[in-house]
């Protein structure tokens, strides 16, 4: 989904002005001729989907230092670009002391413009990104903080709102890539732990001649190795949370001692004479089906019962699919701020084919296609081709060009360059220059036709990029697909 710009202006020529210019950059755009009404869309029904303002200091009415204070106060989280005739350093001031975050004096080129928006939107997904980061690593992240609101999510956030209020253990259930680890942060963030350590421990990467002193800890000169005292898991998580993740993949003989320490609520680190005392709130997660694992031996099933307490099972992707373009606009925002790209947001077509996807690795898999989309594209807008191995089209950038009887590219290339001079004239009738403008668009003409609308090598041979070259065919209200058939 594209970035929305709300167009603030009391003169509508000015706005439809601007319309084109933010829309050609693929922004969507919202317009209004007041400032009664840009803060009635701004903070009213459906305000969220604002995501810059481009706003007119001078109208009549509520002027747009009026505005800027009103929203300083209801969202100050929102950008505000402001566009005014009078420059002078005190107005400038003013607007920036009111939460500007930009100042555009009229007329402004469409690249200055652009370039503002573009501004705003990274930091503000900077600052959005940093205070994430900020309630993860602090403890801080709650069920608010999750991305996507679908039906299927709903019991889980419930559920997991419903077991932060207590210390009982909770077992996360679900299939690789849900977000379990995100739903044990949530949960800790609800707690009244929550500003206590949280400590992850993922029992299938551990190599088993070390569960123990990982888990537990050990004393110096416990064994061959063991240089100085090491505390284990269970005493760096003390007062706060251990998330045991994978937990089916714990060897059997470590699980007869996690039994003892859930029973008992204190640890023997290897070497030690006596017992250390914990206080932890264990949240454990697995894609595997324990109680399965309970009937083939390979799970004990006292341990079992001891963390299914309060089981949570997390839905696949497949199953909250409503949730995607959400999911999406989120890691498009952070990989924008953290890769510093310039992508706003996907076409329609990109949503309805990824939403169509039975995504197997889940969020994880989401997450890391969208990153390759990202890096495929060479346009503002992700499209089904930057995401071939679902599209099954090829990447626009290594789109081999081929005719119908799989002519080589040679074959595309005028034989004379004579027909080039005939093509695109660059004399009127009258003997005259023409514009710039009419020859670009001839040109451009005659290269689609010339080969056979392959953009890709259309671009190559013009010398620009793909996204230039659509844009450009955009401007001069070229019909691709009549010049291609020609």
């Amino acid at each position: 989904m594209s970035k929305t710009v709300l167009i603030v202006d009391d003169d509508p020529t000015q706005r439809r002005l601007l319309q084109a210019v933010v829309e050609k950059s693929g922004f969507s755009v919202l317009q209004a001729g007041d400032g009664d009404q840009a803060v009635a869309i701004a903070t009213g029904t459906g305000a969220t989907s604002v995501d810059v303002i481009l706003l007119d200091l001078v109208m009549p009415g509520r002027s747009g230092q009026d505005v800027l204070e009103e929203l300083a106060k209801s969202r100050p989280e929102l950008p505000v670009i402001v566009l005014t005739g009078k420059g002078s350093i005190e107005t400038v001031v003013t607007a920036m002391k009111s939460g500007a975050r930009d100042f555009v004096v009229k007329p402004a080129a469409p690249e200055r413009i652009i370039v503002s928006i573009r501004n705003a939107l990274e930091m503000k997904t900077l600052s959005r990104e940093v205070t994430r980061l900020k309630k993860e690593t602090q403890g801080g992240l709650t069920f608010d903080d999750l991305i996507g609101s679908s039906a299927a999510m709903r019991p889980v956030v419930a559920m997991g709102e419903r077991g932060a209020k207590a210390s009982i253990p909770i077992l996360i259930g679900g299939e690789s890539g849900v977000g379990k680890e995100v739903i044990a942060r949530a949960i800790q963030g609800a707690s009244d732990r929550a500003d206590k350590p949280f400590i992850t421990v993922n029992c299938g990467a551990i190599p088993e001649t070390l569960v123990e002193s990982i888990l537990f800890g050990h004393e110096k000169g416990s064994f061959t190795g063991a240089n100085s005292k090491h505390l284990g898991k269970f005493q760096e998580a003390h007062t706060g949370t251990l998330f045991l993740d994978e937990i089916g993949e714990l060897p059997l003989d470590m699980q007869v001692k996690l039994l003892r320490v859930l029973q008992e609520g204190e640890v023997d680190p290897i070497g030690s004479k006596r017992p250390t005392a914990v206080d932890v709130r264990i949240i454990s997660a697995t894609n595997r089906d324990l109680a399965e694992c309970v009937a083939e031996g390979s799970f004990r099933e006292d341990l079992f019962y001891r963390l299914n307490v309060f089981p949570i099972q997390v839905p696949p992707l497949r199953e909250r699919t409503e949730d995607i373009p959400s999911l999406v606009s989120h890691f498009i925002s952070r990989f924008n701020a953290q890769e510093k790209m310039s992508v706003s947001g996907t076409t329609s077509e990109t949503l309805s084919l990824l939403a169509a996807h039975d995504w197997k690795g889940n969020v994880r898999q989401l997450e890391n296609t969208v990153f390759r989309a990202m890096i495929l594209s060479d346009g503002h807008l992700l499209r089904p081709s930057d995401f071939p191995q679902i599209s099954g089209l090829t990447p626009a950038m290594a789109q081999p060009v081929e005719t119908a009887d799989a002519a080589p590219l040679d074959r595309l290339v005028p034989e004379t360059e004579s027909a080039l001079d005939s093509a695109v004239a660059l004399m009127d009738r009258e003997g005259h220059l023409r514009t710039l403008e009419d020859i670009e668009r001839d040109l451009i003409a005659f290269a689609i036709e010339t080969y056979s609308g392959h953009m890709s090598e259309v671009a190559r041979r013009l010398g620009i990029g793909r996204s230039t070259l659509y844009r450009k065919v955009r401007e001069h209200a070229l019909d691709v697909e009549q010049m291609r058939s020609a």
